[in-house]
């Protein structure tokens, strides 16, 4: 009996430490902090990049699962947070949010065990769930176009998961972090009743623990070397983001192709679970640190200015191929964007002139006959304001405008245009997309996108200053 309770006590500590062991084996070699103040300011501005969209993303994390205060606290871990309702200015969680489908939210932890995601079959509209990690690539889809309309369940595994695909699933989707943001999307048609169906949908989505799928004991729980961070905005405007990235770090694992990456950011002390003590560096070096971080977000900033289509800033580790910063541009301009497969992104700041748009100005957008954006589901136009990418609050509570508009009208010849500016335009209002008082961004989101916008034969037209 006695000889049996060790095996156990072993096996558990074993599969316990299993996490701490991934950590330990890029924290085992030394950190020497380089003393060269010129190496550590170009390592901090590379890392900086690297891990501004892991810091994005997190924050997102830490509000629906760690933060109870927050409005829409999902409860914790691995639970869904539905939204039977179209995002207004008030919600702040996301920049960028999308009101065309609801969303149904939910941060999944897989350092325990994998989660099991559960759809029913949906025949009837658009819909879909993206699987981003904590880096942001979107390394799966379920839904209409990925996956089609039938039910069907999909196992959700970490990086350490080992395990053989349970009877009764469909698919295994693992992924390179223990962290996930799992983003559901549901369409919601024009009529204002169609909400009770999207209500009736989103209660059928399902997260499921992989022990209660099988019906087996839970497993042991897996702590971290360092707890879960509170998200501070002013940990990246300075060196201190090497503590930030150091934390989050823990919950990934290291890809091959990054391992001489890692080394580097290691010279400045980046390695996970790492605790940033500024007294380990050099003054010379700490303020090279911060240099670069400067340098980095100015670098970031232009990026975003200049932005002009976020076709490519979203999708897998190998469609983004290694571009750090292209990849930090779509955390920036749009988080949790969708793969261009799923639905395309065209907007900018700047209009037909390459003049900022601002609300002092009235614009028109005009699509000729037959060349609105071809789609296999459905197209629209957000409008956010500047510098918050958040949604414009309005008289007529309008934040897009599309082809499932009620009551858009076309002119005589068969051109579509919208108005884009502050005041209403006088007899257009059925057209009119309002803008803010000052700086704004806007987005067009097509959704199934034709081949033609894909190897951009179509060109979506720039907004008009009209005088």
């Amino acid at each position: 009996m006695k000889k049996a309770l060790f095996i156990t006590i072993v096996l558990i500590t074993i599969f316990s430490c299993k996490k701490k062991d991934r950590l330990n084996d890029e924290a085992a070699v030394n950190i020497v902090i380089t003393k060269s103040a010129d190496s550590a300011k170009a390592i901090a501005k590379e890392a900086w990049i690297y891990g501004f969209p892991l810091a994005m993303n997190y924050r997102s994390m830490s509000l629906y699962a760690l933060d109870s205060s927050y409005l829409d606290y999902a409860g914790g871990f691995n639970k869904f947070k539905h939204y039977a309702k179209s995002f207004t200015p008030k919600d702040t969680a996301v920049i960028t949010p999308n009101n065309d489908t609801p969303y149904s939210w939910a941060i999944l932890n897989l350092a325990d065990e994998p989660i099991v995601l559960e759809v029913p079959e949906v025949s009837d509209r658009y819909y879909s769930f993206q699987f981003i990690d904590l880096y942001t690539f979107n390394f799966a889809y379920v839904g209409s176009r990925a996956t089609g309309t039938k039910a069907g369940k999909y196992l959700i595994a970490g990086p350490d998961w080992k395990g053989e695909k349970p009877s009764g699933i469909d698919k295994v989707i693992q992924s390179e972090t223990d962290l996930v943001t799992l983003l559901g999307r549901t369409e919601l048609k024009m009529d204002p009743s169609d909400i009770e169906n999207v209500k009736k949908l989103q209660s059928q989505y399902k997260l499921i623990p992989l022990h209660e799928f099988t019906k087996q004991a839970g497993p042991a729980h897996k702590e971290y070397l360092m707890p879960y961070q509170k998200f501070k905005q002013a940990d990246l405007d300075s060196a201190a983001f090497i503590g930030l990235l150091s934390n989050l770090l823990q919950y990934t694992s290291v890809n091959p192709k990054e391992k001489e990456l890692r080394a580097k950011f290691a010279k400045i002390g980046i390695v996970p679970a790492n605790t940033f003590d500024p007294k380990a560096y050099t003054p010379e070096v700490l303020k090279a640190i911060n240099e670069g971080v400067k340098e980095a977000e100015k670098e970031l900033k232009e990026g975003t200015d200049k932005l002009e289509n976020a076709t490519d800033l979203f999708g897998t580790r190998e469609m983004l191929n290694g571009d750090y910063l292209k990849r930090a541009l779509g955390a920036a301009a749009g988080l949790f964007g969708n793969t261009k497969e799923e639905a395309i992104y065209i907007g900018t700041r700047s209009d037909k002139a390459n003049n900022f748009l601002s609300g002092k100005n009235n614009y028109i957008i005009r699509f000729p006959k037959g060349q609105t954006p071809p789609d296999k589901y459905f197209w629209s136009i957000t409008i956010y304001e500047l510098p918050s990418r958040y949604l414009v609050s309005n008289p007529i509570n309008r934040y897009s405008i599309g082809d499932r508009t009620t009551g858009l009208q076309y002119e005589p010849n068969g051109d579509l245009i919208i108005y884009m500016q502050h005041n209403a335009p006088k007899g257009k209002e059925s057209n009119w997309l309002p803008t803010p008082a000052d700086a704004f961004y806007y987005l067009i989101r097509i959704y199934g996108p034709d081949e033609s916008i894909l190897n951009g034969t179509w060109k979506a037209p720039q907004p008009e200053l009209v005088k």
